[in-house]
């Protein structure tokens, strides 16, 4: 950098990609706290729905916040396939023993398979990339006008 040049941001506030990764780290921490609240206060089969809908939307929008210029499709894909290989993982018993020692590591993990959590996990992804899809066509309108 020649001396004397003026120093700028690379990225600005107001971008797409910074506003799309602040939008997605929001996501993540509702997600997150409620997933932590709400599946514990539905019945049976609707709470544990709930919980992987939400861990779903969480993971996709974690990866949004890693990589806010992806594609969503992209995410998705990658949302999905981490999902879906958590839930596998899930047969060989070692998240069960491992939530055990530690509980906490659960809530990545998870416990017992169930395959019913594949459908949600999928179904999750697509709503997120949906919804994501829409609001950056909306935010690129916007930046257009």
């Amino acid at each position: 950098m020649a001396a004397g040049a003026p120093l700028t941001p690379r990225r600005r506030a107001g971008e797409p990609a910074t506003i799309r990764r602040i939008a997605a780290v929001v996501v993540v921490a509702l997600s997150v706290v409620a997933g932590l609240l709400v599946p514990g206060q539905l019945p049976g089969a609707a709470g544990d729905i709930t919980g992987d809908a939400l861990y779903a939307v969480a993971v996709y929008a974690g990866l949004v916040a890693l990589a806010p210029r992806a594609s969503s499709l992209l995410v998705a894909g990658i949302a999905a396939a981490w999902c879906v290989a958590v839930e596998l993982f899930q047969l060989t018993g070692l998240p069960e023993q491992w939530g055990a020692a530690f509980r906490p590591i659960m809530l990545v993990f998870g416990t017992v398979f169930d395959p019913r959590d594949l459908v949600v996990y999928v179904l999750s992804v697509a709503a997120a990339a949906a919804i994501d899809v829409v609001a950056r066509r909306r935010a690129t309108r916007t930046a257009r006008s």
